[in-house]
């Protein structure tokens, strides 16, 4: 049994996750809530989006389950003992190209070393490229066998992804059948010919697209990666495509971790210069005034550099180097999140000071009811729609706060994979001769499909709890109709 290793952005995630299953407990049961998420969910761009987001968080929470192996007994040191290398379920998954280091650099799907080496053949010192210790080693001749070999495995992973996207394709038609009966007390195969004529809704057929290229693309890299390193390897040898999918765990720490340091802050501040006005208004204003003076580049710096120095000057508190990464990413995020609250504070106290005057409130104040239940009550409930919009608006700014710190040195530690760090690393090797490009790439690929994605799907939750925005959209409503040659239709 191993020893499971609970990080503080571990158990950040956890609580996380649990608010979020919560949430959508209440929201199903909450009749507005239910009818404003089904609005986004006909947004075809928000239904794709939220796929390739389900599939970054779960990677993310993979990686969030970290445990301790336990170490096999000898004779001569029965007792138990774990190792000092701290493992995630995601690092199990992807046990082979975690373990399969070369030397140095290896350009995607390749058999041989990127740079020359001296070898010996034969008694006689030649420059040449050396064999991957991994990658191809299954060839016996790369040279004749490589580009058949590739082309086979690729053919078969694209025939598993389409086969795979074909399933889903065919139960979301056997799904809609079922509903579609269900709903209108009719036969399956009324339903099935209505369905037929009709093809499935827009939503579900872009869904359905965007299900078929990432079982494509996941089913060919599946196929590849045993037996090569499908988007090379760094300097030291690493896999790449393994350490931009651990890069996207400190990706979601980061987005979503800052965005929740962020509301507290701004909901008291906000809506308390909103709501009291006078002296209270005043001096938050100034507040926050001066906090956005203050470059925030700068200001996160210091406080970053001061979390170092105390991490430095405390080694004893940390068991192992993850530990102590994971500090340093847990108060980066804490730090982005205090540093950040300014501008969601202006628009919470601009929208409390319109609530303010509404009638409704004005009544609750003349019956008596205190500030702080006409806070919880009243005006809370009317701001959510601005906190939810201006959180998943957030996430993806701050994933790209986190690229931009650590390239100029102040973000994550150096032994944290990020997709900072990797794209600092890439800025030397963009000035090789020949240029080292797929580290860079890799990286830039699969933040950009992140933040993409979000901000696809911030389009859509702005759109649907913001009404003056809604008004503008609207979509309509597909109407039953039985197809003209099914039995029972109406002439």
């Amino acid at each position: 049994m191993p020893k499971f290793v609970f990080l503080l952005t571990d158990l950040a995630l956890y609580a996380q996750f649990a608010v979020l299953v919560l949430y959508v407990r209440h929201a199903w049961r909450t009749p507005l809530l239910r009818q404003t998420w089904r609005y986004v969910s006909q947004d075809a761009a928000a239904l794709c989006a939220g796929l390739v987001l389900a599939l970054f968080f779960l990677v993310a929470l993979l990686d969030s389950v970290h445990f301790r192996p336990l170490l096999p007994s000898t004779p001569t040191a029965p007792a138990i003992a774990y190792s000092t290398r701290t493992l995630s379920l995601l690092d199990v998954l992807l046990e082979g190209p975690r373990e399969a280091r070369e030397k140095t650099y290896s350009v995607p799907l390749a058999t041989h070393q990127f740079s020359k080496e001296t070898l010996l053949r034969e008694g006689v010192s030649v420059r040449d490229f050396p064999r991957l210790q991994f990658g191809g080693r299954h060839l016996s001749d790369p040279q004749t066998q490589w580009s058949a070999d590739v082309r086979q495995r690729s053919l078969r992973g694209l025939a598993a992804g389409a086969l795979v996207a074909l399933s889903a394709a065919l139960l979301a038609a056997a799904l809609a059948i079922v509903g579609q009966a269900r709903r209108y007390k009719s036969t399956w195969a009324r339903a099935g010919a209505v369905l037929w004529h009709a093809g499935l809704a827009p939503p579900v057929r872009a869904l359905l697209c965007t299900l078929l290229a990432l079982s494509l693309v996941i089913a060919w890299v599946a196929a590849l990666w045993p037996y090569y390193h499908v988007m090379g390897t760094d300097q030291t040898g690493n896999d790449v495509l393994f350490l931009a999918l651990k890069s996207i765990r400190t990706a979601v720490v980061i987005g979503s971790l800052a965005t929740l340091s962020t509301i507290p802050l701004a909901v008291v501040f906000g809506v308390s210069a909103g709501y009291f006005k006078g002296w209270v208004d005043d001096a938050i204003q100034y507040f926050y005034t001066v906090l956005s003076s203050i470059p925030s580049v700068l200001l996160i710096s210091a406080f970053v550099l001061m979390v170092q120095v105390f991490i430095d000057k405390n080694p004893q508190s940390f068991e192992t180097g993850l530990e102590r990464g994971d500090v340093r990413l847990f108060l980066l995020a804490a730090i982005l999140g205090v540093t950040g609250w300014a501008s969601l504070a202006r628009l919470l106290r601009a929208e409390t000071l319109k609530l303010g005057a509404l009638e409704y409130v004005q009544a609750a104040r003349a019956f008596g009811v205190s500030n702080l239940g006409i806070m919880r009550r009243h005006l809370l409930p009317n701001l959510m729609h601005v906190i939810v919009i201006v959180a998943v608006l957030d996430f993806s700014s701050l994933v790209l706060y986190e690229a931009v710190l650590s390239y100029v040195g102040v973000g994550v530690d150096p032994n944290t994979n990020s997709f900072g760090i990797m794209i600092n690393a890439a800025r030397n090797e963009m000035s090789r001769d020949p240029v080292v490009w797929w580290s860079l790439t890799t990286a830039f690929s699969l933040m950009l499909a992140l933040v993409l994605s979000m901000t696809m799907f911030a389009g859509a939750v702005r759109e649907a709890f913001d009404p003056r925005a809604r008004a503008f959209r609207v979509r309509p409503v597909r109407p039953y109709a039985e197809p003209a040659n099914s039995p029972g239709a109406t002439p």
